[in-house]
């Protein structure tokens, strides 16, 4: 209740706000307040954090800015009934606070804490709790940046997001969003960007200020958006390398180094959206030659007039799983490091070794207030290889039936958002298991529920 008035009371105060400054981005390190070095408007308390000029000429200040988000999850049957059961629910809370120093155009500094609290969560994983950390600080040397020409280069701890997010993720859906510590070049010119990348996965520990670089979990890449291409608009290709040093299958374990090449057509329309993606994974797995891949498509169609603007979408995704157990290849899918709530909060499965059909529909209740309804279906792709988790870890290996079925999700959500700075999200999903989930586990149909309260500042 405390947290409630807290946040009605920061609505109040923000709402004066809302019209004189950009919406936040999920990259906070991509906004830019710069603009305020013209503003003459009398300076307020709020002008101050976003930009506070450390010279005369204004062109070296410091920004301040920041996020706390609360949610509560009530799950029945977690896990389809397997494991320690939690029949009170769980409050996840999350403090993400940063700085931005720039020294003129040439030199910037970015550095952001993160504390990721699980209150009665039964043994909570790093994805749900990291009590305090530096979750990002880097620099950046500009050696060209200009509207249509920009070349800089990244140095130190900092989040990598590509294209949908199927791959390389914030992971801003769990509780504790993800880190590199890397190096990055990021070149772009007219209607072309291209990032170059080589990166230690940055683990999680439940401690304070001990989150380490994790030399078993190396990961580079290069990734190009071409945009204004005619026809399809918009168009991804990308090649990303992921090497670890132990890895865990349905057919094995051992040291792991796949290769992912792909591409992805995206843009929309006054009505239609749409982005579709493909890619083909390959290397070696212990002594098995990877050969994996997989499709998808993402398709919506808005009506803006008629009452409510509906939206119909469609998902769709074809996933490669191994195609038999013992052999010398792999075949199983690594989305690598993808958002954590690949299929919705209740974050049942991830996406390997699947087939999986999603039609949806979203309704505009009013201005800022969506009423989304989602239905999906959900196959092995391969009666050989199980189904897994998000970071791939194997949940129910593939010999236990023949059959394919994993079951099917219902999910219906509430997002309201009053302003730039406020965001409310209440999500109820049923997942009917299926014949597969039956014969692996207890196999008891997953009632989830979850409100998430959130403020950026």
């Amino acid at each position: 209740m405390k947290m409630i008035f807290f946040l009605s009371m920061l609505f109040t105060v923000l709402n004066n706000y809302a019209q004189n400054y950009p919406d936040f981005k999920s990259l906070r390190f991509d906004e830019n307040y710069s603009f305020l070095k013209k503003d003459t408007v009398k300076n307020g308390w709020y002008k101050t954090m976003k930009f506070m000029p450390l010279s005369s000429s204004k062109n070296t200040y410091i920004s301040f800015g920041g996020s706390i988000r609360y949610q509560y999850f009530y799950a029945k049957n977690e896990n389809w009934g397997d494991g320690s059961q939690d029949n009170d629910g769980y409050i996840l809370s999350r403090y993400l606070f940063h700085s931005d120093f720039h020294a003129g155009k040439y030199f910037r500094t970015f550095i952001q804490t993160q504390s990721s609290l699980a209150g009665g969560r039964i043994d909570p994983s790093p994805v749900d709790q990291n009590p305090l950390e530096v979750h990002q600080v880097f620099a950046d040397f500009n050696i060209t940046n200009e509207a249509n020409k920009r070349l800089i280069v990244r140095f130190g701890r900092q989040e990598l997001t590509y294209g949908s997010q199927r791959l390389v993720a914030l992971r801003d859906g769990p509780n504790n969003r993800q880190s590199f510590d890397a190096i990055k070049v990021m070149a772009s010119k007219d209607n072309i960007s291209a990032d170059f990348f080589y990166s230690h996965y940055v683990v999680a520990h439940d401690g304070i200020f001990d989150d380490d670089s994790n030399k078993d979990k190396q990961f580079w890449g290069s990734y190009f958006v071409i945009n204004k291409v005619p026809v399809i608009k918009n168009i991804d290709v990308y090649y990303l390398g992921y090497e670890r040093a132990n890895a865990v299958f349905n057919d094995g374990e051992g040291k792991e180094n796949r290769h992912s090449v792909g591409t992805r057509i995206w843009g929309k329309s006054e009505n239609w959206r749409y982005d579709g993606e493909t890619l083909f994974q390959f290397g070696d797995f212990d002594s098995k030659d990877i050969n994996a891949w997989t499709a998808s498509i993402n398709l919506g169609y808005r009506l803006n007039t008629i009452k409510l603007h509906p939206e119909f979408g469609l998902k769709a995704e074809v996933i490669s799983g191994d195609r038999e157990a013992g052999d010398n290849g792999l075949e199983t899918f690594n989305p690598l490091f993808p958002r954590g709530g690949y299929f919705g909060l209740a974050s049942v499965i991830g996406p390997s070794n699947l087939i999986d059909f999603h039609p949806s529909l979203n309704l505009e209740l009013t201005e800022n207030i969506e009423w989304g309804i989602d239905y999906d279906m959900f196959w092995r792709y391969s009666s050989n290889d199980g189904i897994y988790a998000p970071n791939v870890s194997l949940i129910y290996p593939g010999d236990t039936t023949t059959s394919k079925e994993i079951g099917s999700q219902l999910e219906s959500e509430i997002v309201w958002q009053p302003n730039q700075y406020l965001y409310f999200r209440v999500e109820a999903t049923w997942f009917k298991a299926g014949d597969y989930i039956k014969a692996s586990g207890t196999g008891k149909d997953i009632f989830f529920m979850g409100i998430t309260m959130q403020l950026n500042f």
